[in-house]
């Protein structure tokens, strides 16, 4: 069968002409890439190759992946070279960057759904155990977020007083904590559940309520609020 290029597909089929007559919501993923892309190799047309790097995103395909690829996987498929590479990149980065504004300035992070949606991407893609705290207003806006600790959480390395003192700073009424499971499993440990039982109590005393202490693992979440820990 002779290689199918862009060009001979129909007008309606191919991205630039659909986007111009049904507007970019029209296209695929596969699409969307590919317009990013312009062209494609001898042997694969623009589409084809941009279905290549998405299943490089994993057996469904999920764009919102695209992130996590490095330059050295993306420039191993035929078609890719350093500039490409970089824009992709780049693109993944600037489309996540767009929903993180949008979050900030919208949605209020009010319940465990909320909070996990809000950090779900880059904690699920940390290679490193990291936990954070997050600051919020009267209203569970978002006022500031700080890393605390970076490796193994442990009670012990926890500094009650420095967390509130930084609370403090920022005026907080509220606290999340918030850390990933590397491994991609959520479920606290005994060292997890110890931290948030320190923090809480701590935060009762200050008037600074601990509002959750959510954990994310691949694409997974554990609230301790919602298992009954808060």
């Amino acid at each position: 069968m002779d290689h199918i290029t862009i060009k001979d597909l129909p007008a309606s089929e191919r991205p630039y002409e659909k986007c111009m007559e049904r507007g970019a919501s029209s296209l695929s993923d596969a699409e969307l890439l590919a317009v990013i892309l312009k062209s494609g190799t001898r042997k694969r047309n623009s589409v084809e190759v941009a279905r290549e790097i998405l299943r490089l995103c994993g057996d469904d395909g999920r764009i919102a992946d695209l992130r996590s690829l490095t330059s050295a996987q993306l420039m191993r498929i035929e078609g890719i070279g350093q500039i490409k590479a970089i824009q992709i990149q780049c693109l993944a980065e600037l489309c996540s960057r767009m929903t993180a504004c949008t979050y900030s300035r919208k949605v209020l992070l009010n319940s465990p759904e909320r909070i996990a949606e809000y950090y779900m991407d880059a904690f699920s893609r940390l290679k490193q155990e990291e936990m954070h705290l997050v600051f919020l207003d009267t209203k569970n806006h978002r006022i500031q977020e700080i890393l605390l600790t970076k490796g193994t959480v442990n009670a012990s390395l926890v500094s009650t007083r420095e967390l509130f003192m930084e609370a403090l700073r920022y005026c907080a009424v509220h606290v999340v904590m918030i850390h990933n499971h590397p491994s991609g499993d959520p479920t606290p440990s005994a060292e997890d559940i110890a931290v948030t039982k320190k923090v809480k109590e701590a935060g009762e005393l200050m008037d600074i309520l601990l509002l959750d202490h959510i954990i994310i693992g691949d694409n997974r979440y554990f609230s301790m609020k919602a298992s009954g820990y808060l």
